[in-house]
Formats: C-alpha cells, sequence, structure tokens
C-alpha cells in the first residue's frame, strides 16, 4: 500500500502516530565552507523526451527553489529535498490554508529531534504534476527561510518519489517524469539504492534514498549516505561509525544559524569513491554541538547533490546516476 494511503487511512481513524519517526533535512547551507561545483554556466537547456521543463531558482548555492500549487492556491516558493520523507508548510501558509493538525510525527533532523503536526493536503502541484491528499508537517523554516524568507515550504519524497527526478544543476534544470520516459537517455554508471530497513514502531513514509560508498581514508569499510538536494557538502551523523578516525583532524569550527547555531568539526576534505569514480577533495563536516541527545541515524550522513553538475534519481527502479555525460 502507498504509504501516504495507509497513513491517511490512519489519520482518518484517528489513529496515534506519535511514535512516528520521519528523516527531513532543515540543513542550514554551509555554502561558504562547503561548495565544491562552481557552477559557471546558467545557459537553460531542455528536459529529454519531451518531459516539462522546469528552471528552478538556485538559492545560497546549493537550494532548489520552485513554485508550487497548494489545494490550488498559489503558487508559492518550495524547495526541492530528496533529503526529507515529507513534504512541509511553514505554520503561516498553514494557517492560510487552514490546515488542520491530525496526529504528531516525530522529525529526525541531522542532530536533533523533534515533534511536529501533519496534516493531509487536498492536493500539491508542480507545474502539470498533481499529487492528491499527500501528507505534509507543519514545522517552522526559519533556518531555510534564513537563506530565502520567500520559501514556504519543502517538497519532500512523499511527492518527489513519484517521478524520476533529473537534476541539472549547470543548465538550470530539473524534469519530472512519471513514466520512466527519460530512463532510456540516460548514460553513466548506474549506482543502486540501499534498501534501508525501518526501526520498528515507524511508519515507511517513503523510502529514503541511500547509496553505499567508500571514504578512502577509511579503506573499504562501506560509508551509506543519505543522497540530499537540501545541503551542499558531505554531512556525517553524531555516532557514525566512520568518525573516529576522522575526527581526530578535525577542528573545531562554528557556524552561524541564527537561532538555531551549533558547532561543527570541519573534517578534512575527502576522497569519495562513488562506484567505479573517485571524487576528489570532498568537503566534510559533523555536528557536535548537541551530539550526546541527537537522533540515532540508520546512515552515516547525507551526500549533496549540488556536488555534482547533474543527478538522475529513478525512484521507479531504484538507482541514481551522478555527473551524466
Amino acid at each position: 500500500m502507498d504509504a501516504n494511503v495507509a497513513l491517511g487511512s490512519q489519520l482518518a481513524s484517528g489513529g496515534d502516530m506519535k511514535c512516528t519517526l520521519v528523516r527531513i533535512s532543515l540543513l542550514i547551507v554551509f555554502a561558504v565552507e562547503l561548495s565544491l561545483t562552481s557552477v559557471s554556466s546558467r545557459a537553460e537547456s531542455r528536459c529529454p523526451v519531451n518531459v516539462p521543463d522546469m528552471h528552478p531558482r538556485l538559492v545560497a548555492g546549493a537550494l532548489l527553489v520552485i513554485p508550487a500549487k497548494v489545494n490550488g492556491a498559489g503558487p508559492y516558493n518550495f524547495m526541492v529535498d530528496t533529503g526529507s520523507q515529507l513534504n512541509v508548510v511553514d505554520p503561516s501558509l498553514a494557517s492560510e490554508l487552514h490546515l488542520k493538525s491530525q496526529a504528531q510525527v516525530g522529525l529526525v533532523a541531522t542532530a536533533s529531534a523533534q515533534e511536529a503536526s501533519v496534516g493531509i493536503l487536498d492536493s500539491l502541484q508542480v507545474g502539470s504534476h498533481v499529487i492528491l491528499r499527500p501528507i505534509a508537517a507543519i514545522q517552522d523554516l526559519g533556518p531555510i527561510q534564513a537563506a530565502d524568507p520567500r520559501i514556504r515550504g519543502i517538497l519532500g519524497e512523499n511527492f518527489l518519489g513519484h517521478f524520476d527526478l533529473l537534476i541539472d544543476y549547470s543548465h538550470n534544470l530539473l524534469c519530472l517524469d512519471e513514466g520512466k520516459a527519460m530512463e532510456s537517455t540516460i548514460r553513466g554508471q548506474r549506482i543502486p539504492l540501499v534498501i534501508s530497513s525501518n526501526p520498528e514502531g515507524n511508519v515507511p513514509f517513503s523510502d529514503r534514498l541511500v547509496i553505499s560508498v567508500n571514504l578512502i581514508d577509511i579503506g573499504t569499510q562501506p560509508v551509506l549516505l543519505q543522497i540530499d538536494s537540501g545541503s551542499d557538502g558531505v554531512i556525517l551523523f553524531p555516532g557514525s561509525r566512520v568518525l573516529d578516525s576522522l575526527l581526530r583532524r578535525a577542528r573545531l569550527h562554528g557556524v552561524d544559524q541564527g537561532k538555531a547555531q551549533r558547532a561543527f568539526a570541519v573534517l578534512p576534505p575527502q576522497d569519495l569513491r562513488l562506484g567505479s569514480r573517485t571524487v576528489r577533495k570532498v568537503p566534510c563536516v559533523t555536528p557536535t554541538r548537541g551530539v550526546l541527545n541527537g537522533p540515532v541515524h540508520e546512515e552515516d550522513g547525507v551526500l549533496a547533490t549540488v556536488l555534482f553538475g547533474r543527478v538522475y534519481i529513478s525512484h521507479s527502479n531504484r538507482f541514481i546516476v551522478f555527473d551524466l555525460r
């Protein structure tokens, strides 16, 4: 059963969702610290095989922002975030839409976990693509709105997961394909997505996009990274099994995030092996403040899509291709 339908049934019947843990990004962009890909060309291109074109705004060097209609109203500025399992609307937009809270869920971010209300939208529309009755969390987007106060929500995986997705940063292009038409045009190594387990008691709203990679500094031990279009580097989670050897060479670095200020350990840049390719000198950080009370993550960290010129994500066949040529 579709996760939205399953949860919708539970919400409609008054099911208690307070124990549900849902991954959501809400990551602050460290554009100055972490940017690796220099996007020099903004010439617009076209999506393959007549898939409709979208040309997002790029905020703070990494965040993809596109117009979306909610319940037929709008459009509003929404951030495209493959690292979030749920769609999100900020409280002021929820109030405008008269969105009623129907349950509480636990939202797991990089170094924190908190509860948030969730409700069911009538519809969520991007271009000609419409998803009916998707789940949305009502959550303060202050950290993201610090980069752009016009952002009113997040398109998470319970919207994006209905499509195969092409992000082309070099041509300012975003393509959503619901018929797998683009797949035959894709060239490059197909890296399979890892099937992640959901801890007992969790509702699997949508599968997380996770791949297995290798950090050259720690040898052949696999590292699980979640594909994230809502950040701009590699962030290794507190408690990750791969951190010990890297932290010995790290330095503490404070990043001003306003009310959400945290300290991060800046790790030595890493050579990252993706399939048969090696990406050199990838910047990495790990949160250090609040580690003792931080959430437990199944993955070791996140890998930002903006580190690559183009990324293709096949939700239908569960693979990802980086840097298509």
